[in-house]
């Protein structure tokens, strides 16, 4: 099992940069793979970005590839993602994930550990 913790949202302009930290303790981090997901009020939790065991493979939503990249430090068992050129709905709270698979998906309910979530507000 993982323990996951979020940090560094906040309230930022659009066309700003926020960088998100999710940190794991538990498990073997680089025996997951690690996902960033979003959620605004009223919809459904989305998909924003994924990244392989090693580092090497990197996946994203189609509404944020370009500005969005995702990361990892396993030495840290860290996982970031760099928010760039952010857009007011772009404003959700921001989820770290871990599946135990090493198979690619960006379907909520097959990661199996969750992070409580931080709160990212962009301003028009």
């Amino acid at each position: 099992q993982v323990q996951l913790g979020e940090s560094g949202g906040g309230l930022v302009q659009a066309g700003g940069s926020l960088r998100l930290s999710c940190a794991a303790s538990g498990r073997t981090f680089s025996d997951y793979l690690m996902g960033w997901f979003r959620q605004a009020p009223g919809k459904e939790r989305e998909f924003v970005a994924a990244i392989s065991w090693s580092g090497s493979r990197t996946y994203y939503g189609d509404s944020v590839k370009g500005r969005f990249t995702i990361s990892r430090d396993n030495a840290k068992n860290t996982v970031y993602l760099q928010m760039n050129s952010l857009k007011p709905e772009d404003t959700a709270v921001y989820y770290c994930a871990a599946r135990t698979s090493p198979i690619y998906t960006p379907v909520v309910r097959l990661y199996q550990y969750w992070g409580r979530g931080t709160q990212v507000t962009v301003s028009s």
